[in-house]
């Protein structure tokens, strides 16, 4: 049924693999060795396994398949992956230090034999409903770690019951959601539709899905109008309450971190300040701040994992609105949908083509699934959707399974930028990289790009604005100081190595002081320094991901500046707890920030972390231009490489 620990051992290394850390390989017992020598496994992997495999009494001796398939459960976890597919884990596991070798070479068990180990090790429960409580799950060829696969299933189950119960027309006012649909949403008929895209007012009818559904997916890519439309739906609900007669709505804005929290409510009393609605609701939609999650479902200071509002202390809010919703991990999104009243609304917010958690999962991709290709709803709720907004609906049916696609719209007109950004973002999310060289290689007034000497083809372009920044910074302008920060960002894949952040900012640095007369001097807090917020301060109301700069206070002293609603908020810099100088950032801390223009730096190398979402995001950061630093060969690899993260959910939602 297995191979044996005596019989793996014997096999030869497999040609080309060294071993990554001789020491760290000496320690793992034969037979798992030769995936730890060239990092497809950690020793952590293979030591958790082992252990997991004495808990169960499964005896590694007898079962070292099973003990096998344990570390690449672990394994997937690390990695992002929600679950191990045995079925297909020999032809997508790869190195961590060589991912460009070989893995074919590995003595791969035989899946049959290696699914029949894991149902008989006695570390495994098989199948959905097998009740006993073991470390392991096996679900046909998915392996989860126990943990991981009760999340998925609570979160499938949990979405999948809310959006079977939509509320029926009794509970709603019909004519007056059709009327307010109608003039919150008179026209948006303008912007940039990417070819091929429908033309019906996307927003009204995620709008109008929104106030009927109890859970809703508002998608879509940057400035295609999701915060815009969340802040009219809000409108709209309020209005209903106020039909009803009953007390106002409890409204819970929220987001994964503080700064994309700080933003949502922004964008929210942005709009509400000026669409067409009655003072009081303005008045309510102005009132409405924002948390990040954590703090919403309430930190308890005896766990920190547990919360709380969960499912036996929910939450006392009608309405709940996510923003980002592309960056909660699965464990994350079950504790939300665990304190979520059953009878309240769930808003999701969020764009499924972007960089997904750094935990495991990929959530919002799971959940929109394939409507992101087009609508998918159930009849009856297409033709309660098309008496509502007055237009047709494009959807098609979704099958038995898919419920939850009655919530979901996916908006594709874009405002915030179009002519080549559109079109090469565009391109990477649909996969294609000939068009993506093609549009790249044109080049134009809002693309460029260099395939080689990265540094001293951009250093002008950072040079000017880093001075422009620098400049008003000393000489006390602290507007055009703060303006500045967002003229031009350089975007790093990477933290380490030549094309990554610290390298970068280290290099700008250097420019700058070589440039502008006095730049760095006057010690840590010198006029002109770009401030990136590493943690969330509550006390100073500063959020992990804010960005500032320092300047020339009045008397000459140096005071931070941050920008709070349009108004700049100025911080001692003794007060500053978790701060770092902003040159470059990495992608991952650029989600849900614009710049004029961005410059992407990608490593002569590719490898598994240069993947398609992470070039959309980047891409998708500008509003005017962007310069793309890398080679061909490293941009076609990202442009064909999805994130593909081993998952469940997907098929548990719409049965796919």
């Amino acid at each position: 049924m297995s191979s044996s620990w005596v019989g793996a051992a014997a096999r030869p290394r497999p040609a080309g693999l060294e071993p990554a850390d001789a020491r760290r390989a000496a320690t793992a017992p034969p037979a798992l060795a030769v995936w730890n020598e060239p990092a497809v496994l950690t020793s952590p992997d293979i030591h958790v396994a082992r252990r997991l495999a004495d808990l169960a009494e499964a005896g590694g001796v007898d079962h070292p398949d099973a003990v096998l398939g344990a570390a690449f459960a672990v394994r997937a976890v690390r990695l992002g992956h929600v679950c191990v597919d045995l079925a297909s884990i020999a032809g997508t596991a790869t190195s961590d230090i060589d991912p460009g070798a070989d893995l074919a070479l590995l003595p791969w068990p035989d899946v049959g034999g290696w699914l029949d180990a894991m149902a008989g090790s006695g570390m495994a429960a098989v199948g959905d409903e097998d009740p006993h409580p073991l470390p392991l799950r096996l679900v046909g060829s998915r392996l989860y770690l126990d943990r991981y696969w009760r999340q998925e299933r609570q979160v499938a189950a949990d979405l999948a019951d809310r959006a079977a119960r939509p509320f029926a027309d009794s509970e709603l006012d019909p004519e007056g959601l059709t009327d307010g649909l109608q003039r919150l949403f008179p026209d948006s008929g303008t912007g940039t539709i990417p070819p091929g895209a429908p033309a019906p007012d996307l927003q009204r009818l995620a709008a109008a899905a929104a106030v009927i559904g109890r859970v809703s997916v508002v998608a879509g890519g940057p400035g295609t109008g999701k915060t815009t439309t969340v802040a009219r739906i809000l409108a709209l609900l309020e209005a209903q309450a106020a039909t009803a007669g009953g007390r106002p709505l409890r409204v819970a804005l929220a987001a994964p971190t503080g700064k994309a929290a700080a933003r949502l409510a922004e964008a929210v009393h942005d709009e509400a300040a000026r669409i067409d609605v009655s003072d009081d609701v303005r008045r309510r939609l102005l009132g409405l701040e924002a948390s990040t999650l954590h703090r919403l479902l309430g930190w308890r200071p005896d766990s920190a994992s547990r919360f709380r509002h969960d499912r036996s202390n929910r939450l006392p809010h009608d309405v709940v609105v996510v923003d980002e919703t592309s960056m909660l991990s699965l464990s994350l999104m079950a504790k939300l949908v665990d304190a979520v009243r059953p009878d309240a609304r769930l808003v999701l917010v969020g764009d499924p083509q972007q960089l997904a958690s750094v935990e495991a999962g990929a959530v919002l991709g799971d959940v929109v699934g394939p409507a992101a290709a087009g609508m998918r709803m159930h009849d009856a709720t297409r033709r309660r959707l098309v008496a509502l907004t007055g237009a047709p609906v494009p959807a098609r049916d979704p099958g038995v399974a898919g419920a939850i696609g009655d919530g979901i719209v996916v908006l594709q007109r874009v405002h915030r930028f179009g002519g080549g950004i559109a079109r090469v973002a565009a391109a990477v999310a649909a996969g294609d990289g000939d068009a993506v060289i093609t549009l790249l290689r044109a080049g134009g007034d809002d693309l460029r790009w260099f395939d080689t000497d990265q540094a001293s083809r951009v250093r002008d372009d950072v040079v000017r604005t880093g001075a422009a920044l620098a400049r008003a910074a000393q000489d006390g302008r602290g507007a055009d100081a703060v303006e500045a920060l967002s003229a031009l960002r350089v975007l790093c894949a990477h933290r380490q190595g030549p094309a990554g952040l610290e390298a970068w900012n280290e290099r700008i640095e250097r420019w700058l002081a070589e440039a502008v007369p006095g730049y760095g001097l006057g010690g840590p807090w010198y006029a002109g320094r770009p401030l990136l917020v590493t943690e969330n301060d509550y006390e100073v109301q500063l959020y992990n991901g804010d960005t500032g700069v320092v300047v020339a206070g009045r008397d000459g002293s140096p005071v931070a500046l941050f920008e709070r609603r349009g108004a700049l908020r100025e911080v001692a810099p003794a007060r500053l707890r978790a701060v770092q100088t902003l040159h470059a950032m990495t992608v991952h801390k650029s989600q849900g920030s614009q710049f004029e223009e961005v410059v992407v730096v990608l490593p002569d190398a590719g490898g598994p972390s240069i993947t398609r979402e992470l070039l959309y995001t980047a891409v998708t950061r500008a509003r005017q231009r962007v310069t793309v630093v890398g080679p061909e060969a490293v941009l076609r690899s990202a442009v064909e490489r999805p994130i593909a993260r081993a998952s469940g959910l997907r098929q548990r939602l719409w049965g796919d």
